[in-house]
């Protein structure tokens, strides 16, 4: 039996975490579409890893325990990297609330189930949730603790209150790094961490859809007036993804790390702050 590295969502920062973290270890890539997870696996492959492919949808309950079930027939899971999710550009308010807020505590839910003594896992938020004014502590509560299935249903995350995409991507990213504080508290009773990256403006096919969306000029803006001066790259993420996953992370759990070229800092306290 080998020990498995999920990788849920097959995009190039999924991608660039495993090749950091799956040396020795069977890679199982999951993603909502069969050619997506097929693709990376044909890259992986041909680096040297062992991989398998499955799909998954992540807001579907089934579907995620189907995917753990799968993971568990192969080996002892160590590791899961959570990098599926959609943007403002992709998708209605509903669709990102069900697919990157409740998707992402589904996971974390059942994968804090079986993950190995000793195990870690990555969930690949946004610095769109560091830009979303402070919440009350009884909503960064409900967002941490509501049980899964309940989620959906807080009064905040009702369509009265999240008008357009753009909030609710901010909600559901915001709510991610809420949520992996407190599984990290259940995820230790295992002796397993779990923790957040939110990367700012990294290339990538998603990102390729926002600069060229209707959010493009603010995306270019971001970059222009960040501190760094320039987007990130998958194998950035990587580094701090190994990192957290690795030896040297042992201490770091429920944490939550902002790496965006300091286009937050910007935001609030820069030329990129609202007028």
């Amino acid at each position: 039996m080998s020990n498995v590295i999920v990788v849920i969502g097959a995009g190039s920062i999924g991608q660039a975490i495993a090749r950091r973290v799956s040396v020795g270890k069977h890679v199982l890539l999951a993603d909502l579409r069969r050619h997506n997870a097929e693709s990376a696996a044909n890259v992986l492959s041909d680096a040297g890893f062992e991989v398998s492919t499955t799909i998954v949808d992540v807001s579907a309950r089934a579907s995620v325990q189907a995917l753990v079930g799968k993971a568990a027939s192969i080996g002892a899971i160590t590791g899961v990297i959570h990098a599926a999710g959609v943007s403002p550009t992709q998708a209605t308010p509903a669709v990102i609330l069900k697919v990157d807020l409740y998707g992402t505590a589904l996971v974390l839910e059942e994968f804090g189930n079986v993950i190995a003594d000793g195990g870690a896992g990555v969930v690949v938020a946004s610095q769109s949730g560091h830009r979303l004014p402070a919440l009350t502590v009884e909503q960064n509560k409900a967002l941490a603790t509501t049980p899964v299935d309940e989620l959906l249903a807080l009064p905040m995350l009702q369509p009265e209150h999240v008008k357009d995409s753009l909030h609710a991507y901010q909600l559901s990213k915001r709510g991610n790094s809420l949520r992996v504080m407190a599984e990290a508290v259940r995820w230790g009773k295992r002796g397993a961490r779990v923790n957040t990256i939110s990367p700012g403006i990294i290339f990538t096919p998603l990102a390729r859809d926002e600069l060229n969306g209707p959010r493009g000029d603010g995306y270019r803006r971001m970059i222009r007036l960040s501190a760094a001066g320039r987007g990130g790259t998958p194998d950035e993420v990587g580094a701090v993804g190994a990192l957290l996953m690795g030896p040297d992370g042992n201490f770091i759990t429920g944490s939550d790390f902002l790496m965006d070229g300091g286009v937050t800092a910007a935001y609030w306290f820069g030329e990129l702050a609202p007028q």
